[in-house]
């Protein structure tokens, strides 16, 4: 319920951040802009964010003759979730992941790599199936697009006021408003950045414990998380892009030192701590 409740109060402040960008910057005309272009890059990566992610990953249907043990798993879970079976893609990497993607229930995707099907035991795979599964029923790929959309806007806004009043000829405007409304530009980006970050943190808390609820199960999740942060250091991915390492279960491009703050996913400690508090 916390992690829901998190979701709205960020996924409000990111809305208004970015509507008070554009009423500061360009007055109501900014406003209107700034809107235009949300609406825009939502409906654009609604629509397609899908077959981008999926092309961008060279994932490729999996055939049930070739995965029948992945297939029974899906539509198990699936069922108890009470959404249709998910599509079935593989990826060609060994390192150890998943995603889930699709716009809703209907054309949702659950991808896994050829690592983690090497890697996992059933149970631990059952867990990560769950946790994607999870995704795709609490409408999860939405929310993230939307607030990685929003803060696309406001740094797109930003920068382009930057730019403005850096080559801008207005020389009548007092000096100490341009500085503060170049800071302004400067911070609010960032602000809506690390924002952006605890709205996918919260989601993959929310699906950790979503999924667990359909199996009755945490510990195979638990095992399997704890499996995968080791190995993702050892194999990372050699292709993709990090503007989509929200999507998957652990960040494919977890680098050592990144500041928790500006991370995608929570603690992996932190997770299996919530899943082992888990009673069904």
């Amino acid at each position: 319920m916390w992690n829901q409740l998190k979701t709205i109060i960020l996924l409000s402040a990111l809305t208004g951040l970015m509507l008070g960008v554009g009423l500061l910057i360009g007055g109501s005309q900014g406003l209107t802009i700034a809107l235009i272009f949300a609406a825009l890059m939502n409906f654009i990566m609604y629509f397609f964010s899908a077959k981008i992610v999926l092309m961008m990953y060279k994932a490729k249907e999996a055939k049930k003759s070739d995965y029948p043990k992945l297939h029974l798993m899906v539509e198990k879970i699936a069922k108890q979730a009470d959404i249709p079976k998910p599509k079935i893609y593989i990826i060609p990497t060994n390192q150890p992941n998943a995603f889930a993607t699709g716009r809703n229930p209907k054309s949702a995707v659950v991808a896994c790599t050829e690592g983690i099907m090497k890697l996992l035991n059933n149970e631990e795979l059952e867990g990560v199936i769950a946790h994607e599964i999870a995704h795709v029923k609490n409408r999860d790929i939405l929310i993230t697009t939307i607030a990685g959309t929003i803060a696309a806007v406001i740094s797109y806004v930003a920068a382009m006021a930057r730019w403005g009043m850096i080559f801008g000829n207005d020389r009548d405007n007092n000096s100490g408003n341009i500085i503060a409304l170049l800071l302004l530009t400067i911070i609010t980006p960032i602000v809506a950045t690390i924002i952006q970050l605890a709205i996918s943190r919260a989601r993959e808390f929310h699906a950790d414990a979503t999924g667990a609820s359909f199996i009755k199960n945490p510990k195979g999740l638990a095992s399997a998380l704890k499996k995968i942060e080791k190995a993702v250091h050892v194999n990372p991915m050699r292709f993709g892009n990090a503007s989509t390492a929200s999507l998957f279960i652990q960040n494919p491009f977890t680098f050592k030192g990144v500041m928790t703050l500006l991370s995608t996913h929570p603690a992996t400690d932190e997770r299996i701590k919530r899943l082992n508090q888990l009673k069904f």
